[in-house]
């Protein structure tokens, strides 16, 4: 397998472990609720997310600050060399998903709720477990 290969296969891996991680932080924050977040869409965050990043760095009305923390965002997931190693098991990962779960918090106090509201791709239930990451009320409307 050619050098290409082997990193594409790495990224892949990588994507695939943090979306599990992901998945299980929203079941532990999930079930501190009444209504927890469901499997199916705890599952279809990571795709919905990586949308939600690509509109949220694209649109030009929101502070310049928000679009740069999304780019960092984007760019620290996609380098290889992390605060802890992703060769640490489970731990590795954690590192990224708790990253990811910092930016949104940022980007949601200083771009404001509406943002994630308004460019959110998926489902409203995978809104309400965005908006329980971001530190919001889950049941609050869109």
């Amino acid at each position: 397998m050619s050098v290409w290969g082997q990193v594409l296969l790495a990224l892949a891996a990588a994507t695939v472990v943090t979306w599990a991680a992901l998945v299980a932080v929203l079941y532990v924050v999930g079930r501190r609720h009444d209504d927890p977040v469901r499997l199916r869409d705890a599952l279809r965050l990571m795709p919905d997310l990586v949308r939600l990043l690509r509109r949220l760095s694209a649109d030009g009305s929101l502070p310049r600050g928000v679009r740069l923390r999304v780019v960092l965002l984007g760019l620290y997931l996609a380098m290889p060399i992390d605060l802890v190693p992703d060769v640490i098991p489970v731990v590795g990962y954690a590192d990224d998903v708790l990253v990811v779960i910092l930016v949104l918090r940022s980007v949601t106090r200083r771009a404001g709720p509406q943002a994630l509201d308004r460019h959110w791709p998926g489902s409203p239930e995978g809104l309400r477990a965005l908006r329980s990451l971001a530190g919001l009320a889950p049941d609050a409307p869109p």
